[in-house]
C-alpha cells in the first residue's frame, strides 16, 4: 500500500514538480494550495506524511501544525520553505516538525528525508483509546485485543469515531466518508451501524449529538 501525503503548496508549477517526484518514488499525493484545505483535508484523510510550505494563503504551515498537533495529530511533518530565518527554523519544531529542508533543496535529499523519517515512525503502527486498537498494518480494529468483527462500513465509521475522538463528527462528514464512492447514505444507516458498534463496545461511549452527528468519547 502506498504511503499518502499530503503536500501543502501554493506555487502551483513548484507542487507539479513534487507531485511529479513523489509519484515516480511510489507515493500517494494529494496537493492542497492553502492552509484552510489543508485542515479541511486532514479531517477526512489520513496521511503518513505532510510536506508543509509555510508562506501559504489562508493559514500558514506553522500555524497549521501547531493546530494539528494540538488535536493530538502525530502525522510526521517536513517543512518545506525558502526561510533560512533560526527563528522559523526554532519555530517549526516547536510547532511539531519533525524536519525542515530549504529551498531549493536536490530532489534526492527530499526523497531521502521523506524516506528516513517514514521509516522512523513506521513500527508504531497501532494506535489505541484505552482498550480500543487501531492496526493500521492489518487494517483491524481490536477491542481488549481482540479483533471486532466489523463490516466495511462499521470499521470506517469507528475508524473515523477514533481519528476525532472526544470531538463530535458531524453527519455530513460520515456519509462523505463512507459513501463517497457510491450512493445510498442515510441517516438510518449511520444509527443502525453506530448501535452495532455500541453493543462490540461496552465499557465505551458513543454519544448521540443530536441533529449534529457522533461522538467517540475516551
Amino acid at each position: 500500500m502506498l504511503s499518502k501525503i499530503l503536500l501543502l503548496e501554493d506555487d502551483l508549477l513548484f507542487a507539479e514538480t513534487l507531485i511529479d517526484l513523489l509519484e515516480d518514488s511510489d507515493f500517494d499525493v494529494s496537493h492542497v494550495p492553502n492552509g484552510q484545505s489543508a485542515l479541511n483535508i486532514t479531517f477526512s484523510q489520513k496521511f503518513d506524511l505532510y510536506l508543509l510550505d509555510i508562506n501559504v494563503p489562508l493559514i500558514d504551515g506553522l500555524t497549521l501544525l501547531k493546530e494539528l498537533r494540538e488535536a493530538d495529530d502525530t502525522t510526521p511533518a517536513i517543512f518545506l520553505t525558502s526561510h533560512k530565518d533560526k527563528e522559523v527554523l526554532r519555530k517549526s519544531f516547536i510547532n511539531g516538525g519533525d524536519d525542515f529542508i530549504t529551498k531549493p533543496f536536490d530532489s534526492d535529499e527530499l526523497l531521502l528525508r521523506i524516506n528516513a523519517l517514514l521509516n522512523r515512525v513506521k513500527p508504531n503502527k497501532v494506535k489505541c483509546i484505552k482498550l480500543l486498537c487501531h492496526d493500521e498494518i492489518h487494517k483491524q480494529i481490536l477491542y481488549d485485543k481482540s479483533k471486532l468483527d466489523l463490516s466495511k462500513k462499521e470499521y470506517e465509521l469507528l475508524l473515523l469515531l477514533m481519528r476525532h475522538v472526544n470531538n463530535t463528527v458531524p453527519k455530513e462528514l460520515i456519509l462523505d466518508e463512507l459513501y463517497r464512492d457510491s450512493d445510498g447514505g442515510s441517516d438510518g444507516a449511520i444509527r443502525v451501524y453506530i448501535n452495532r458498534i455500541k453493543q462490540l463496545l461496552p465499557q465505551m461511549s458513543i454519544e448521540n449529538i443530536r441533529g449534529i452527528g457522533y461522538k467517540l468519547v475516551s
